[in-house]
């Protein structure tokens, strides 16, 4: 008699078990019927040309501002710094822009709808890369200064490297340009 008295039990639990579990999905039944969503679902994006090319505009007027305060600083000359300014601003605002739409190939690093701030980082410091040499180059063609021209990349890759990676924060939250895909399963 206990035996069957312990079996019973037993069975008693695993119909509790399954009864909270049909109350559960039943509950969650009622919540998507009424609108709500079955699973939190992370937002995966794509950034439009037109994104790519503001963002690449809005930098080289930003950072060519940088440049030609540190040109005229190290130089003296507004000549000087204009050209640099010139030639920074075209070479690298067509370079940024592929540089962008490389990136957006990528969906390392973005999350919930944003990039987030290990990605701004690393977008930051490749890019850096590049203009520090590119700024480099162009100031010492112009200036047949090495030194000089190495003052001017140096001082504007370290004011630069933080500014761009304020510069990424803030279009991470920015939403124009973001074409959102939505991926789901049946």
């Amino acid at each position: 008699m206990a035996r069957a008295q312990r079996k019973r039990e037993r069975y008693e639990a695993k119909l509790n078990e399954f009864t909270t579990k049909i109350q559960e999905l039943e509950k969650k039944k009622n919540e998507y019927l009424n609108g709500g969503s079955l699973a939190k679902v992370e937002q995966n994006f794509t950034e439009t040309t037109a994104r790519s090319a503001i963002k690449a505009m809005m930098w080289r007027v930003i950072a060519g501002t940088v440049t030609l305060i540190t040109t005229l600083k190290f130089s003296g000359n507004l000549t000087y710094a204009l050209k640099v300014v010139g030639s920074d601003f075209f070479s690298k605002a067509f370079t940024m822009f592929i540089g962008e739409r490389l990136m957006n190939k990528s969906s390392a690093g973005r999350k919930g709808g944003a990039d987030s701030a290990g990605r701004s980082i690393a977008k930051a410091l490749i890019w850096r890369l590049f203009a520090i040499a590119n700024t480099l180059t162009v100031c010492f063609f112009i200036s047949k200064d090495f030194s000089m021209a190495s003052k001017i990349a140096g001082s504007d890759a370290i004011f630069k490297t933080f500014l761009m990676v304020g510069y990424e924060r803030v279009w991470a939250n920015v939403e124009f340009g973001k074409e959102y895909q939505v991926e789901f399963a049946i």
